[in-house]
């Protein structure tokens, strides 16, 4: 008969206690880690499905390959966090700040990131059906990402790199993609009404219609 693999949440609070960092692998799904600092730690492939890091500080951290699926991340702070291979499906990073960080190969399906603020993030990653509405993507690398059918109402996406992007069936209502590279970018049945665009700027697009 297996047994349910025991927290590293006592080692992890111990361990911020003396200033280590390395907590790569370590098990904390479902710990209520609100408005810790965390920053700069090493999670690489930590198990934290379900867990509660709201307003938590992650600066800086290395989160590669992390299972993060369904934790809520409201208002964390992901800046200069490496989220590389992380699965995230159905994660809550609502208002949530990751400017410059890494998301390349990320799961975030379904994933709720309204109103976050990933300028400069890099995001070559999958965000089908994600919730992206008033999020802030200025500079943001969005190329070769999969946003099949997400929500972008009302995102700013100034200056974002969105070439090859999948964006089929994206809401883009109201969306602001000024000086936005939409080089070979598939927006095969995209909802662009409102959306504020420079003359000529759909003429490179893969798919529109």
């Amino acid at each position: 008969m297996s047994t349910a693999r025991p927290s590293d949440l006592g080692r992890l609070k111990k361990g911020l206690s003396t200033g280590e960092k390395y907590f790569a692998r370590c098990y904390l799904a479902g710990a209520d880690l609100r408005e810790l600092d965390l920053s700069q730690l090493q999670l690489a492939r930590a198990d934290l499905t379900g867990s509660d890091l709201f307003q938590v500080n992650l600066f800086g951290a290395d989160l590669s390959a992390a299972e993060l699926g369904g934790c809520n991340l409201t208002r964390a702070d992901l800046s200069h966090s490496t989220l590389d291979g992380a699965r995230m499906v159905g994660a809550h990073l609502m208002w949530a700040r990751l400017v410059e960080a890494s998301l390349i190969e990320t799961n975030l399906l379904k994933a709720n990131l309204s109103h976050a603020d990933l300028r400069r993030a890099r995001i070559e990653a999958n965000l089908e059906g994600a919730n992206l509405i008033g999020a802030t993507l200025v500079f943001a690398d969005l190329s070769r990402a999969f946003l099949w059918g997400a929500n972008l109402e009302g995102a700013n996406l100034c200056e974002a790199n969105l070439s090859s992007a999948k964006l089929r069936r994206a809401n883009l209502r109201n969306a602001d993609l000024r000086g936005a590279n939409l080089t070979g970018a598939d927006l095969t049945g995209a909802e662009l009404h409102g959306a504020r665009l420079d003359p000529g700027q759909l003429e490179r697009v893969a798919a529109l219609t």
